[in-house]
């Protein structure tokens, strides 16, 4: 297991969220100018000190969104996402943590802005997030390309910035950081982290519409691996076998024919700040608009061995304990202003289907609950006491008893 995992899959799945979101905000968005209106006629309003004659109000509701929302919201969430002090702890080697350690700090980073999703968005969120990014890992052509595709998100993710010099500083530091920590790792190094993402991602076999209509997915929620396309930068098109004597003296060639069509690539991606990546994976495949759905894959079997999994006792539950409180201490969340209501973000096409998706949805692939055994930790208790009572968001939000909103409160009832 490589200790340099976690910052290319933490910067990888966000850049996938925040493809996401923005899809999500400019589906559900309309004109500034064409908000919800509501008329106010010539008769004294009890509820108000004033009195109107054909006042023409406009008021929001909480699922339309407008294009400054859409932008605010971004900002908000990429500011948080590249806090400084966030980004230092996530730099630092350490080996990957469970799933669910990792969901919840997603969840808090979604939820950084006005923006408020449910559980079944937020899960159908991390599930179109990880699908995405373990696609784009088992497709590079050789583990350095990794880095391509996470600098392929971070370019997005400049684009998505709204005149805001101070984020543009924040994702552009850490792409330095980017560029200092791994262009001088070893070919097997960067083999070492791939493994580890695989490794990471091997039991997810979630069926997403955008990938089986692209017939890269079988119904199976496994990938299709093309057998076709570029072959790695710095080698050769298979087709070619080149015999050589004791000397080193090539004596003989001999050509077959291949399954594949294979091509040489022009030229290596640029792993600099700026620069031609050539490498395609890892960038926005939802700006064009299409609807994508998900769905659990998966026998019964493996369901119930994941479910068991979820129950035993996890042996680094303290380690866990650990690097939440060190992660969810660097975010900084930003509060709504005064009374300010959050707007609420659906990923289903309606609430119907997201009340549906919450209600099938197996048991264990929810993650409500984290298992982490913290009842001989008073220490690292207070302290992620006082870090989730600072990200407590006041705009009350339904079933939240049920959502893991107070981390503690799941963690006494383990």
């Amino acid at each position: 297991m490589s200790a340099r995992t976690l910052p290319l899959l933490f910067l990888n799945l966000g850049g996938e969220m925040l493809y996401i979101l923005d899809q999500r905000l400019r589906a559900q968005s309309i004109p500034g100018d064409k908000a919800r209106k509501v008329y106010f006629f010539s008769s004294p309003c009890n509820s108000c000190s004033y009195v109107s004659n054909d006042v023409l109000f406009y008021m929001l509701r909480v699922d339309e969104w407008t294009d400054v929302d859409r932008k605010r919201v971004m900002n908000d969430i990429i500011s948080t996402m590249f806090n400084r002090k966030f980004m230092e702890e996530l730099f630092k080697p350490q080996e990957l943590y469970s799933k669910k350690a990792l969901r919840t700090v997603y969840d808090r980073l979604a939820h950084a802005s006005i923006m408020r999703l449910n559980q079944a968005s937020m899960d159908k969120l991390y599930d179109l997030m990880t699908m995405a990014f373990k696609y784009q890992v088992l497709l590079c052509p050789r583990p350095r390309d990794i880095l391509l595709v996470t600098f392929n998100h971070l370019d997005a993710i400049k684009d998505f910035i709204y005149e805001s010099p101070g984020i543009l500083n924040q994702v552009d530091e850490t792409f330095r950081q980017l560029i200092e920590t791994y262009n001088c790792l070893s070919d097997g190094e960067f083999q070492l982290i791939r493994q580890t993402l695989l490794i990471f991602f091997q039991d997810m076999h979630i069926r997403v519409s955008i990938f089986l209509k692209d017939k890269v997915q079988n119904s199976n929620g496994r990938f299709a691996l093309p057998t076709s396309g570029p072959v790695p930068w710095g080698t050769e098109v298979p087709g070619l076998i080149r015999i050589f004597n004791q000397k080193g003296v090539e004596v003989k060639r001999t050509e077959f024919t291949t399954a594949g069509n294979y091509v040489t690539p022009q030229r290596e991606g640029s792993f600099e700040l700026y620069g031609d990546r050539v490498l395609k994976l890892g960038t926005n495949m939802y700006s064009v608009s299409r609807p994508v759905e998900t769905h659990v894959a998966g026998s019964s079997k493996n369901l119930a061995s994941r479910a068991k999994e979820s129950t035993v006792p996890n042996p680094l539950a303290k380690e866990e304990l650990n690097f939440l409180a060190r992660l969810l201490g660097g975010l900084d969340i930003q509060k709504p202003a005064g009374g300010e209501a959050g707007f609420r973000l659906n990923l289903f096409t309606t609430d119907e289907e997201e009340e549906h998706a919450a209600q099938t949805r197996p048991e264990d692939l929810s993650y409500k609950v984290i298992n982490i055994e913290a009842a001989q930790e008073p220490a690292r208790r207070e302290e992620l006491s006082r870090i989730l009572g600072e990200l407590e968001v006041a705009e009350p939000r339904p079933d939240s008893a049920g959502k893991g909103e107070d981390l503690l409160a799941l963690m006494d009832g383990l």
